[in-house]
């Protein structure tokens, strides 16, 4: 079974949060027989940074298996293997918003009738499910903006409607294809998992995110300096 761990990196993206983050995503990968794959190039360059999540749609073709988790996402060593617990047919994330809240709806999202957010910082869908990351192909770049919009609590934390681009993109995908969906905090309830694994907080600065991300390692017990030389010898 062929699996990869991707995340995205573009531009130099915060370079003193990667370096608690990455190693953190080697080691995973590395648990779960993953190849972990860093996006570090534009190939969509008219497109906000975000949207590059989507090249997993070529560049995951030929794996069974597809895990995302944003640069800025904190992952306990402790997670579980989510495939272990997901049928090749059903697409996943942390959790889910009410696609309403920020999405005009069209045909799809009205057919669907699911009213599912994706929430893209933590994603997992198998080759079957690809499509989740297909790119848009009936819309404009400016029609894609015109349907979304940021919550108040958002916009006064300075996200705009090109931040949540890949979000908007990979609901509408769940609702076109009629995608079977599931959470994390589903597959919890279900086998009555009562850990706390992921971590993901996206409008604060830059400096206040580090300090809550060494928090929150600091909870967990972890020591980021020890984690970082495995990172760096199979980098």
């Amino acid at each position: 079974m062929k699996k990869t761990l991707w995340t995205l990196n573009v531009d130099g993206y915060a370079p003193e949060i990667t370096a608690l983050t990455f190693p953190l995503f080697q080691l995973y990968a590395r648990k779960i027989g993953a190849e972990f794959r860093v996006i570090d190039s534009r190939t969509f360059p008219d497109w906000p940074p975000v949207y590059e999540k989507l090249q997993i749609y070529e560049l995951g073709k030929e794996n069974d298996w597809n895990i995302f988790i944003d640069a800025d996402a904190v992952i306990h060593p402790e997670m579980w293997d989510p495939t272990d617990h997901l049928h090749k047919h059903t697409v996943c994330h942390n959790g889910n918003d009410m696609a309403g809240n920020r999405w005009r709806y069209d045909r799809f999202f009205r057919r669907d009738a699911r009213h599912i957010g994706s929430c893209n910082w933590f994603t997992v869908a198998s080759d079957w499910c690809i499509d989740l990351w297909r790119p848009l192909e009936d819309l404009t770049f400016g029609q894609a903006l015109a349907n979304i919009s940021p919550t108040p609590s958002e916009r006064s934390n300075g996200i705009t409607e090109e931040h949540l681009i890949d979000d908007y993109t990979l609901s509408r995908n769940i609702a076109q294809f009629g995608l079977k969906f599931t959470t994390i905090r589903d597959i919890q309830e279900r086998i009555n998992d009562k850990g706390n694994y992921l971590w993901h907080i996206y409008t604060v600065s830059v400096p206040e995110k580090v300090r809550q991300m060494r928090e929150i390692l600091h909870a967990w017990g972890l020591d980021v300096m020890d984690l970082e030389q495995p990172y760096k010898e199979s980098a």
